[in-house]
């Protein structure tokens, strides 16, 4: 997708979701303290890394354990409105800034953590050869339930076959997941 339609469909997006970013703003903020952002470094195009905007869902201080580490539907370190957030996938709308600054895509590879990509090999690095995605093809092939590697493949096929016809039936894809709940917690 080219970036001036891309930027006019965050900003719509964003405009659209401010009501619900700032209600679920207020509520992190209200259970917990802290700031209701959380901010992560992550690899991007080209593996520049940049900070990543999401909602915090877990309580102040409580970065996930270690690469890998799944945080469950049952994590303690997840708060009640946390556990919210993630199952409908609002603590993502933040990353639409992250689209705007030109470091995420609306459709591509979702973002790792630099450990992660220490570890990659040259296969697993062609996922840097296009912006990360808020959501992506792996995302709406199952998302948690899809074991590490196959992710990665399926990110490498999208970027192998990569259109704007593909992140238009991803992005419908995904809107319908986010409003059924289906495949984007893990269970």
């Amino acid at each position: 997708m080219n970036r001036p339609l891309e930027n006019v469909l965050a900003l719509f997006a964003l405009a659209l979701s401010a009501p619900v970013v700032l209600v679920a703003s207020f509520m992190v903020r209200l259970e917990g303290g802290g700031s209701a952002v959380y901010r992560q470094r992550r690899v991007g195009k080209d593996g520049v890394e940049f900070e990543m905007l999401k909602l915090r869902t877990m309580k102040p201080g409580s970065d996930p354990v270690g690469v890998g580490t799944i945080v469950g539907r049952d994590d303690p370190r997840v708060t009640r409105v946390g556990r919210w957030l993630r199952r409908t996938s609002l603590d993502e709308l933040p990353n639409l800034i992250n689209v705007l600054r030109g470091e995420m895509a609306l459709v591509g590879p979702r973002p790792t953590i630099p450990a992660q990509v220490a570890d990659y090999t040259e296969f697993q690095h062609r996922r840097h050869e296009v912006r990360p995605g808020i959501t992506g093809w792996a995302q709406v092939q199952g998302r948690a339930g899809i074991p590490w590697d196959e992710r990665i493949e399926l990110d490498v096929e999208y970027v192998d076959r990569r259109s704007l016809r593909l992140d238009l039936d991803i992005l419908r894809k995904t809107i319908w997941l986010a409003a059924t709940g289906k495949g984007l917690a893990p269970d």
